[in-house]
């Protein structure tokens, strides 16, 4: 098994407070579904510079999965609905470094 990160890229913000606890309900259903895969649920990130002349979009939050292969990573990244925010979704396998 191998750890991936879930970068999360773009999509709209809530319009309401409703339509933001409806999103959360829809993530917290998501990241119960995935059992022990969860290696970190998520974490929003703020106050996000730029640095360098290709990136465009900032990464706006992350979760870390743990899967048996990149296609069961994609699948779970598949499933998660920040895609229904409109955003993009960046899946990459974790780098075991010695230590």
């Amino acid at each position: 098994m191998a750890d991936y990160i879930i970068g999360y890229f773009g999509g709209a913000k809530p319009a309401t407070p409703e339509e933001g606890q409806a999103h959360r309900g829809k993530w917290m259903k998501w990241i119960e579904s995935l059992g022990d895969k969860v290696v970190n649920p998520g974490q929003p990130l703020m106050g996000t510079e730029l640095v360098g002349p290709d990136i465009e979009t900032p990464m706006s939050g992350f979760a870390i999965v743990r899967a048996d292969s990149k296609d069961e990573a994609l699948e779970i990244a598949r499933a998660d609905p920040f895609l229904e925010m409109g955003g993009t979704i960046q899946v990459s396998e974790m780098m075991k470094m010695p230590g």
